[in-house]
């Protein structure tokens, strides 16, 4: 089993950017521009690597290869933009790596582009890029329309995949850093399954009733670094058996003081006495519906509030209360058919980043990350 942050150590250290390995500061896949650029590098990427794995990896600074990091990004459903804008679209895989010298809600993204026999190429115009594109890679470059050149990265990725594989020092130093060091303060376990995978979990226990609800809660698969699972806000439920963990994940959702938990997503780890293992994501909310006229007025309020950020114009105690908030009750409102509130919530994210209290941008964060997975709009985009 291949150790990510290892993967990612290696290609840092021995390769700079080249046919079947790319670096980017961060990803920004809110807007159409940043779209097309990913799937631009995905395209290339793949259509230069037929026998092979390929990675574009997310958080690293492009001069000096400093690893800097980047916000958790668990879409389960980034597949599906690739299979939405590319013909013959590759398999890809996003995973967070964490490493010791990041701030605890910083990763790495690692993306994995596994080899395919097609060329890929757009099916339909994002951004600048027309239907019938196709991209190539040229040393660090992605090139429009240029035939795929025969590579031989083949032998060079499987020795650096190679050399990047796990052993017991490191399952062992990585579940007592996870224990002993990152989480410290918090409860914290791990179990072994199939006598191989172990996994590591923690949170803050609250007993709601007859479940218990684990928030600021950090799940990693040690045995290839990575996080499964990582969030300040959410409630999340852990329950496993012999074969399976489970993550079933709920939201807090309502206006004013009348909150409710929903169930949002389940995630589960299926392991298996081969070695190998699966991860099947199920959505499971259904979005609560509220009177319009109410949400028409909170609409409008956020508006006017979104203005006063705009005008640098002084805010009450009330509009403070309303402003952490905001980023919740516009999600309330898109999920009820205010079709333009997500667009004036994305407007407004460089004057909710730029507020002295740090929640409202990562309530911001947080609602995206809902967004992105209840509605994933690629026909729109």
């Amino acid at each position: 089993m291949i150790n990510k942050r290892l993967l990612i150590r290696n290609l840092l250290s021995h390769h700079d950017e080249n046919s079947f390995y790319d670096k980017k500061r961060q990803l920004n896949l809110h807007s159409k521009e940043g779209k097309a650029k990913f799937l631009k590098h995905v395209c290339a990427l793949s259509n230069s690597n037929p026998k092979n794995n390929s990675f574009l990896v997310v958080g690293i600074e492009d001069e000096d290869n400093l690893i800097v990091g980047t916000d958790f990004y668990d879409d389960s459903k980034i597949q599906n933009l690739v299979n939405a804008f590319l013909d013959d679209p590759p398999a890809i895989q996003y995973e967070n790596v964490p490493f010791p010298d990041l701030p605890q809600d910083k990763v790495v993204g690692l993306v994995t582009i596994r080899p395919q026999k097609g060329i890929s190429h757009f099916k339909k115009s994002i951004y600048t890029i027309t239907p019938g594109t196709y991209f190539s890679r040229m040393g660090s470059n992605s090139i429009p329309d240029m035939p795929p050149q025969a590579n031989n990265n083949q032998q060079i990725v499987e020795s650096i995949e190679k050399i990047s594989r796990n052993n017991l020092n490191h399952v062992l130093d990585s579940v007592l850093s996870f224990v002993n060091l990152t989480h410290k303060d918090m409860k914290s376990d791990y179990h072994v399954f199939k006598e191989y995978f172990v996994v590591c979990w923690a949170g803050k226990p609250r007993k709601i009733r007859d479940k218990v609800f684990y928030s600021r809660v950090d799940i990693e698969l040690i045995n290839e670094q990575i996080k499964l699972f990582y969030s300040t806000f959410d409630a999340v439920t852990i329950d496993y058996n012999k074969d399976e963990f489970i993550i079933t994940e709920y939201i807090r959702l309502g206006l004013k003081d009348a909150t409710t938990y929903y169930p949002f997503e389940r995630l589960v780890l299926h392991f298996y006495e081969n070695g190998s293992y699966t991860m099947k994501n199920k959505m499971l909310f259904e979005p609560p519906k509220y009177n319009p006229t109410l949400l028409r007025h909170i609409y409008q309020s956020n508006l006017l509030l979104i203005n006063k950020l705009r005008q640098n114009q002084k805010l009450s105690e009330s509009d403070q209360r309303d402003l952490t908030q905001l980023p919740q009750t516009m999600m309330i409102c898109y999920l009820n058919n205010f079709e333009s509130a997500k667009a004036e919530l994305i407007r407004a994210k460089e004057l909710l980043k730029a507020v002295e209290n740090e929640t409202v941008y990562n309530s911001f964060k947080e609602v995206m990350r809902i967004l992105r997975k209840v509605k994933y709009e690629v026909n729109e985009e």
